[in-house]
């Protein structure tokens, strides 16, 4: 028990580090800003910070939220984005325990926690966040030889239907972010948890939009009737990833 305590401390501690990466990635990658070279500083006066001002969750915490120089607010973003990858972390080892699965997938969850914010926001998914799980997707692929095709047929499944619909209505049905995103997906899941995944969130994304919709009319304000697809497909392949082996067993069991 105390291994594992120790454990998941460590996992979390270095999940809350990266999400404190992710929010440099957030806030830089759709203004083409570099996320390693240039320092890090407050978004109101440019004061650089100091190491203690980094510290994930614990330095936002001791600031009340307020840069130390001018007392501008800081983004709640900072440290919601630190503790969900941290929690998303943690999630992943107690599913999959010490296993390749967890490295590669607590990856995955960054790449997708970024990249649904971004694509939330701007309605765009940087290439590099599929590029990265198209990397684990190969990995994946060669850790696990006896089943490739199922990686490979997974790569095609979902993306080629995609982009057929993405050529039919000349992209309005869908971005080429949501394809490339659901073929690095099918790499790393195979075809059957990537299918699953797709399903997954397109019903996620119907119900919340409309919801969205329905409380901005409420409300007298203008309804968004765009839709970012990412962060309900991202949300699809998370749950594809951990359960999907126990829903696909539980949809069959209908037909037995």
């Amino acid at each position: 028990m105390l291994p594992t305590i120790l454990l998941s401390i460590i996992i979390f501690l270095y999940g809350i580090t990266i999400g404190s990466f992710l929010n440099v990635c957030i806030c830089r990658l759709p203004k083409k800003e570099n996320i390693v070279t240039t320092r890090s500083h407050c978004t109101s006066c440019g004061t650089q910070l100091n190491w203690y001002d980094l510290i994930p969750l614990f330095s936002w915490v001791a600031l009340g939220g307020r840069c130390r120089k001018c007392k501008a607010r800081i983004s709640v973003q900072y440290p919601i984005i630190e503790a969900l990858n941290g929690v998303l972390w943690l999630t992943i080892f107690f599913v999959c325990g010490v296993s390749i699965e967890t490295a590669l997938y607590c990856i995955m969850a960054s790449a997708l926690l970024a990249l649904s914010v971004i694509d939330f926001r701007t309605y765009e998914i940087p290439f590099g966040f599929n590029l990265i799980i198209a990397a684990l997707g190969l990995i994946r692929v060669l850790t696990d030889l006896p089943n490739w095709t199922a990686y490979v047929i997974g790569f095609f499944a979902v993306s080629v239907p995609l982009y057929l619909l993405y050529a039919v209505t000349k992209g309005r049905a869908i971005g080429g972010g949501d394809i490339k995103l659901m073929a690095a997906a099918g790499l790393l899941l195979g075809w059957q948890r990537v299918i699953l995944a797709f399903v997954i969130g397109c019903v996620l994304g119907s119900v919340i939009h409309v919801i969205r919709m329905r409380v901005a009319q409420a409300k007298g304000s203008a309804a968004e009737h765009m839709l970012a697809m990412g962060p309900y497909l991202s949300a699809g392949i998370f749950i594809a990833a951990l359960w999907g082996g126990r829903l696909i067993a539980w949809y069959l069991g209908f037909y037995q």
